[in-house]
């Protein structure tokens, strides 16, 4: 039988806390289960980044570059039209709602250039390593009078 927490988010992780710290819970707070988990992997010529999205439709999934980042965003709204006849739920935590990430990809890293799937609620992008383009850099002299 399930119950709902009299404590707060979880009644057993409420208990444990004292020996067992929640680390995902200091990093990101009580909305630690509403940050897209990311897994960023260097290769040779690449950058892999792989975010899980659980119960995320690919239509409900966008990515765009603005100033040199890359913004992953994901928005899933409840179907309240949805009638309970089989009963009412005494606790709901799958997410609803709007999230997003953004990472530093540089100036010169365009739409496409990065190649990108979603497959069984990961959002995987490979984006090319570009070395960014130097800039001349000119002697600037200060006027000495005298």
């Amino acid at each position: 039988m399930m119950l709902p927490s009299i404590f707060g988010e979880n009644l057993f992780n409420d208990w444990m806390d004292f020996s067992f710290p929640d680390i995902e819970k200091k990093l990101y707070g009580k909305r630690a289960g509403h940050v897209m988990k990311t897994d960023i992997r260097e290769k040779e010529d690449s950058y892999e980044i792989a975010v899980d999205l659980p119960g995320f439709n690919k239509d409900q999934v966008k990515a765009e570059l603005k100033d040199g980042c890359l913004i992953i965003s994901a928005t899933k709204e409840l179907n309240k039209d949805e009638k309970e006849n089989d009963g009412k739920y005494i606790r709901q935590e799958r997410y609803s709602g709007n999230m997003s990430r953004s990472f530093y990809v540089g100036e010169n890293i365009t739409e496409d250039d990065i190649h990108g799937k979603f497959e069984n609620g990961i959002l995987l992008l490979d984006i090319p390593k570009k070395d960014e383009a130097k800039q001349v850099e000119k002697n600037r002299y200060v006027t000495i009078e005298g």
